[in-house]
């Protein structure tokens, strides 16, 4: 259907319509996200909301270990560093992509079958659909390099079970699929054997009435039983601990824990960016109380100032470009982190997100 190669789709003819599949396929990249498979992604799926003969969209990967780790940070390292206005443009199209997910009206399903971070967790936590399978494994890892977990975070990290959203979206943690289900991030888990039998179902069952619910009793045929969560486990402390209002409290809490979870999470938040603990915080806080829409416009003015500061070109560098996993923050501590200066990444800009 398309001359992209880094991105197909397909069009998959059965009963009652077709079944539109989008397969990433930048595998030795782990799918991570450019500027033309965003413009693709949005492109194509604005065309088969419009196409009465397509009934559902499926997003996959080809083969790899990943779904998506995120996007191009590589890329995104030499465009900050060349002061390129791009940048701006790929988050705003990237956001805008996000949206017209999150608002899709037919079916959306997201197979996360591999890893699954930062822009690979937009193009697919936002659709009616998310499927995991045991090869999953998930992170928000955006504090880590002075960034801020975005493409929707700040909507959907506050709205998981207690305060398990704000620990993962702080700390980076990486979870696998049974967790990413019984916390919300996925909806039902799968055998990765089962996947051309789904597919099938897909293709050739009718979603006659209400097409979401037909497809989510289509894969519920092919659910597989979970383990217990850790993280469920730990809620207590996690909720007592992450319900802190400023990330010097939530330190302070987790450090007066002796359980293995809380200081594991010390050790995590001391490695991150000051600015992005605190900024990251803020934005889910207020990102609870905001519809998507709103979230979205949110995250534009956050991203448009990390462009402009140090730390996420910073973070990059030590831990893509550099790989010497030591960034030198500014500032460097969270005192040193003022009110003022966080308020400054929330002001409006002068041309918002449309």
């Amino acid at each position: 259907m398309n001359t992209y190669t880094e991105v197909l789709f397909d069009e998959m003819p059965g009963q009652g319509g077709s079944l539109g599949v989008i397969t990433l396929n930048r595998p030795a990249v782990l799918n991570s996200l450019n500027h033309t498979m965003i413009h693709a992604i949005y492109k194509q799926l604005r065309l088969w909301e419009g196409a009465e003969h397509v009934k559902a969209v499926l997003i996959r990967a080809a083969e790899g270990r990943a779904f998506c780790a995120g996007g191009d940070l590589r890329l995104t390292y030499e465009r900050i560093k060349s002061h390129d206005p791009v940048m701006t443009n790929f988050f705003r199209d990237e956001y805008q992509l996000n949206r017209v997910i999150f608002h899709y009206p037919k079916p959306y399903i997201a197979l996360l079958d591999g890893i699954t971070m930062g822009g690979g967790v937009g193009i697919s936590i936002h659709g009616s659909h998310r499927i995991a399978t045991e090869r999953l494994l998930f992170a928000m890892p955006e504090t880590g390099i002075g960034f801020f977990p975005d493409v929707g975070g700040s909507y959907f990290l506050p709205r998981l079970a207690g305060r398990i959203g704000y620990y993962l979206g702080l700390t980076g943690a990486r979870i696998a699929s049974d967790e990413c289900v019984q916390i919300g991030i996925a909806h039902q888990k799968i055998a990765r054997e089962s996947i051309p039998a789904l597919m099938n179902d897909l293709i050739h069952q009718p979603l006659a009435g209400d097409p979401k619910a037909a497809v989510s009793r289509i894969i519920e045929a092919y659910q597989v039983s979970l383990q217990p969560s850790l993280l469920i486990s730990e809620q207590k402390v996690i909720d007592y601990c992450f319900g802190e209002q400023t990330i010097e409290e939530i330190l302070a809490a987790l450090k007066n824990s002796n359980q293995s979870l809380c200081q594991e999470a010390v050790s995590a938040l001391e490695k991150k960016s000051p600015t992005s603990l605190k900024i990251s915080l803020k934005a889910m806080q207020e990102g609870a109380n905001m519809d998507f829409d709103a979230c979205m416009r949110q995250e534009y003015r956050l991203v448009t100032r990390f462009l402009q500061d140090h730390d996420f070109a910073e973070g990059i560098r030590a831990v893509i470009i550099d790989k010497d996993q030591s960034p030198k923050w500014q500032p460097g501590t969270l005192p040193a982190v003022s009110s003022d200066a966080v308020a400054h990444y929330f002001a409006p800009l002068a041309e918002e997100l449309a």
